[in-house]
């Protein structure tokens, strides 16, 4: 799979007018998915998203004033700290940062400052694919279900400019709260004023980190058979 995104991404980038390719994968009915596996869509277009662009003036600002890489900062300050830390191996870390407002909501960060897919390395490569996989499966193990979510990467530009600030990442944004068929609505409150967390960060990555790498279903198996 991210060989085929490098793919499409080295090729997609090469257009001129091409400024930002958003890779994104959808998962589960509950996603407004037709197909209960992971549905993956490109996007390329001429202008940066909404999003990426309030990514990059923090990256920006915070470059211009430390001449470091702000995920690459945090990402070191997080494993620091331990308590938000879901997984991590030689090169990837996932985490559920601070600011998350979906329950079980995480982001992957590499830990070389990298800008995006194509300058990752071959065992950064198997890494980034294992702990993706990892995450997946800890995801499908919290309420013994196919576990829907919105996922993305956001990576620099493809506009020809220079991006020193930026740093590839992956979000994951999963709605579901309390069991395999309760998801967290944005409504009330939330629409009106701003988002609230049902559990806190910390004791989210706290169960997520607490549970097996190993597929549910696979267990299952394996104890009857």
């Amino acid at each position: 799979v991210i060989i085929t995104w490098q793919n499409e991404y080295r090729e997609l980038s090469s257009i001129d007018f091409i400024n930002y390719i958003q890779i994104f994968e959808n998962k589960g009915v509950m996603m407004g998915c037709s197909n209960p596996h992971p549905h993956c869509q490109i996007w390329a277009q001429e202008s940066i998203p909404v999003e990426p662009k309030k990514e990059l003036v923090q990256f920006r600002k915070y470059y211009k004033r430390t001449g470091r890489s702000l995920l690459s900062d945090y990402a070191k300050l997080e494993i620091r700290l331990k308590e938000r830390v879901v997984h991590e191996n030689d090169s990837f870390l996932v985490l559920v940062p601070f600011w998350a407002i979906w329950p079980y909501e995480t982001i992957v960060i590499p830990k070389r400052k990298i800008s995006n897919i194509l300058e990752l390395k071959e065992h950064e490569r198997k890494d980034f694919a294992n702990i993706l996989k990892v995450l997946t499966v800890k995801y499908d193990n919290l309420f013994q279900t196919a576990f829907p979510y919105s996922a993305g990467l956001h990576q620099a530009p493809t506009d020809g400019k220079e991006y020193k600030e930026w740093h590839l990442h992956m979000h994951f944004y999963p709605p579901l709260l309390r069991s395999a068929s309760i998801k967290k609505f944005m409504v009330g409150y939330e629409m009106l004023a701003e988002p609230q967390r049902d559990i806190t960060p910390e004791k989210a990555a706290e169960i997520l980190r607490n549970l097996k790498n190993v597929h549910y279903k696979v267990e299952i198996e394996s104890i009857t058979s």
